[in-house]
């Protein structure tokens, strides 16, 4: 059987963001008092634009419940090992320069020590880049404004179904 590729559906994952971005989907756990929301929160918008989880137990992406999910699916550094690693059902990413960034990709913060640690939504793309949030929830708000050492951008390349 061969496994098919489709487009991601960067305005599904973009119209998310800006539908979620400064309140909670009621449909999801809150993370923000366990350690943040922020990467749950850009999960979300990746399902919003797959529309396909990858049940894989341990090393998969998905979210049935806030006790019933995968890593990946609220942790900064296991969703982008889940990214770039994906050869299963789900999204796919690869790292890339901030110039080849486009809306619906992800972007991950790190401080001097290589600690990755936010990981918000790119809503739009231009002079400035913009994006999306939990944890310090955002709209809009310029990538520039964050105080960070590094950043990785995920550009996600396509969903295998």
């Amino acid at each position: 059987m061969r496994v098919k590729i489709k487009p991601y559906d960067r305005a599904a994952a973009v119209a998310y963001a800006r539908r979620w971005a400064l309140s909670r989907n009621p449909a999801f756990y809150d993370f923000e008092r366990v350690g943040g929301d922020c990467t749950s929160f850009a999960s979300q918008c990746l399902y919003a634009g797959a529309g396909v989880m990858n049940y894989t137990p341990v090393m998969g992406w998905y979210y049935r419940a806030s006790s019933d999910r995968t890593a990946s699916w609220s942790g900064v550094e296991y969703l982008y090992n889940f990214l770039v690693g994906n050869m299963g059902a789900g999204p796919f990413a690869r790292v890339v320069p901030r110039e080849a960034a486009q809306p619906g990709d992800i972007v991950q913060l790190a401080t001097a020590d290589g600690d990755f640690f936010h990981s918000p939504v790119v809503i739009a793309v231009g002079p400035l880049t913009l994006v999306a949030a939990h944890s310090a929830d955002a709209i809009d708000r310029p990538l520039a404004s964050y105080d960070y050492d590094a950043a990785r951008f995920l550009h996600i390349v396509g969903v295998r179904v």
